[in-house]
């Protein structure tokens, strides 16, 4: 299948499968929310410029933001993360031209150790922001971090039990120039 046709169809699977399943769920005591949209942003692929990468994850999160009724919220969270991709990606793949040679981040194309913490701190950094700006203020500060914390382990439950479930093997590239 065609990367952009790939993509345009993760793009809407991934906002159906969050409105209508995950947002169903009642959340646990107000404390755990299950997010699995924004592993759209780190499966887009490495040829994809910043600006392009933060463009797609604006109009993305703004795509779910209008179907929850939230103004901006994920928006925000899909911006950062996607400005803050591609530095994390330089930083975790040391080889020269990994990200030339695979089409997008993977266990795979990264290694698992590499794709574990490159999935962790960005799931952090997107449930950490999301969650100040639900409150626009830290409140209880041990209550935030529970809630990042829960939030984030769900979190990383669910892109374990979609990484299992829908392997992506990527194909190595031979031509690059």
């Amino acid at each position: 299948m065609n990367d952009l046709l790939k993509n345009i169809f993760r793009f809407f699977a991934f906002i159906l499968v969050q409105v209508y399943i995950l947002h169903k769920i009642p959340p646990l005591h107000r404390f755990i929310v299950p997010y699995l949209y924004f592993l759209y942003v780190l499966w887009l692929p490495f040829s994809l410029g910043r600006t392009w990468l933060m463009i797609v994850a604006f109009v993305y999160g703004l795509s779910l933001d209008y179907f929850l009724l939230t103004p901006g919220l994920h928006a925000a969270a899909c911006v950062l993360i996607a400005y803050v991709r591609p530095f994390l990606v330089n930083i975790l793949i040391r080889q020269e031209g990994a990200e030339q040679s695979y089409g997008a981040p993977s266990i795979h194309s990264m290694g698992l150790a590499p794709y574990s913490l490159f999935v962790l701190v960005l799931t952090l950094l997107h449930h950490g922001y999301l969650v100040f700006l639900e409150w626009m203020e830290f409140g209880n500060f041990w209550y935030f971090l529970g809630k990042v914390g829960a939030t984030t382990a769900v979190s990383l439950l669910l892109i374990l039990i979609t990484e299992l479930l829908f392997y992506r093997k990527e194909r190595y590239r031979t031509n690059t120039a």
